[in-house]
């Protein structure tokens, strides 16, 4: 019996007693009147059970079947459902397998089979959110996730999110390797499935800002003193009008983050119910049933219904604009050298002025050329590479013999001039004369 309970069953009998009046003991009681008279009566029944609910203890009758807990946890007992939560694990219940167990019952019973451990929340230091923006495609963020998406069924994949900081809508791909041209590829869709947003909120990695070279014992002198140039990317989106802005630290840009906690969980177990084993099963079941859940779950409406996002105009040219850029010189005979090719501009398109002058080299992402000199884009062809003459063997004449080196030493003495040396052994050192016989 509940304290809540010994009260009640105190006013009950105060007002069996005529202590108080049946109007006080209800409001004492918390019940109204016609309840209180309805106690009293089981009160003189049962006695203090009265105040006892007739179902404790009693099973209820909304409880599950033994077939359907069976059956549910011989479903998810599978090595396929490993790891799944109680949420997600109702929802492919009742979606593959038709059997309808709500979120918390199934709690419960996963907790009892062993299936699920209750995780109690850790104290995390706080920290103070920043508030979202107030408009659709006034902020996008935009970040790679590195992680084992197929679970080694297949090769390695990084999943590339853009997700509106207002709404939290969420577009996203897999691809092979987090390259420019890749992430490209995802703006390109992006911009012709939503317009232009304002800005764009991303890390600091390479292929978004230009590391800055310096000595590992001078790091962090001189950075301001002279602004580095654009990446590809960064060149992109200031060409389309999109404004970008740098996150210091992760957790600055939280809200991507933490859309790919959401996908390491739900989506890679999504993809391994689905069988996925390639880029495009990856991609397919993407946005085919991630996509549309998340955007239909946890999307939010904005503070501010306008739309913030600007339509692409006949200057925006994506083509131009998302495209490896670089600059070469024009030489003197009308010709460019770009990736070791050197390409021949055509000669009814030659102008005044472009002998020796820079032109804009564009590779496109469909793998074409287009060169473009002021406003106007030049047909080039590739050159025929010179055959060079077979070289002719180098014929050295015979050299000279040289006389024998003499010594330093012996150079004072005239050899030539000396006896043989059978000679001078047979000479009697006893007998002095002036000259030699």
């Amino acid at each position: 019996m509940t304290q809540r309970e010994r009260d009640r069953l105190v006013a009950l009998k105060k007002a069996r007693k005529g202590l108080i009046r049946q109007r006080e003991a209800a409001e004492e009681a918390g019940v109204t009147e016609r309840h209180l008279r309805r106690l009293l009566g089981k009160l003189r029944e049962v006695g203090d059970r009265a105040v006892i609910h007739g179902l404790r203890g009693r099973p209820s009758n909304r409880r599950l079947g033994e077939k359907v807990r069976e059956k549910a946890i011989g479903i998810l007992s599978q090595q396929v459902y490993g790891g799944f939560g109680p949420t997600l694990a109702s929802e492919y219940l009742g979606n593959k397998h038709g059997v309808k167990i709500g979120r918390e019952a199934l709690r419960q019973l996963m907790m009892a089979a062993g299936l699920w451990r209750s995780r109690r929340p850790r104290v995390q230091e706080l920290h103070r959110w920043r508030p979202r923006r107030g408009s659709r495609g006034e902020l996008v963020q935009w970040d790679t996730s590195e992680h084992d998406w197929l679970e080694g069924r297949g090769e390695k994949l990084y999943l590339v999110h853009m997700i509106d900081d207002a709404t939290s809508e969420l577009t996203g791909r897999f691809v092979r390797q987090d390259s420019t041209e890749e992430n490209m590829r995802l703006l390109w869709a992006y911009l012709e499935r939503h317009g232009r947003p304002v800005s764009m909120y991303t890390d600091k990695a390479s292929l978004f800002q230009t590391a800055v070279k310096t000595r590992r014992d001078r790091q962090g002198q001189g950075r301001d003193s002279s602004p580095m140039p654009p990446t590809q990317i960064g060149r992109a989106l200031r060409e389309l009008g999109i404004g970008w802005i740098a996150a210091h630290s992760p957790q600055a840009k939280g809200r991507v983050e933490r859309s790919f906690g959401v996908a390491q969980d739900r989506l890679v177990k999504g993809l391994r119910v689905a069988g996925a084993k390639t880029l495009e099963q990856a991609n397919r079941y993407l946005e085919e049933e991630f996509l549309p859940w998340w955007n239909q779950h946890l999307k939010v409406l904005p503070a501010n219904p306008t739309d913030a996002h600007r339509r692409l105009g006949p200057e925006h040219d994506l083509a131009q604009a998302l495209s490896w850029v670089e600059s070469r010189q024009v030489a003197n005979d009308y010709t460019i050298q770009f990736d070791r090719q050197r390409y021949q501009i055509a000669r009814e398109h030659v102008r005044p002025g472009l002998r020796g002058a820079n032109v804009r080299v564009e590779v496109r992402l469909a793998g074409s050329l287009a060169v473009r000199f002021q406003q106007w884009y030049l047909p080039v062809s590739p050159c025929q590479p010179q055959s060079k003459p077979a070289a002719k063997p180098l014929v050295r004449p015979p050299r000279k013999a040289r006389p024998p080196r003499r010594s330093a030493w012996l150079k004072p003495l005239n050899l030539s001039r000396s006896l043989p040396v059978w000679i001078a052994a047979n000479i009697d050192r006893t007998r002095v004369t002036d000259s030699w016989e």
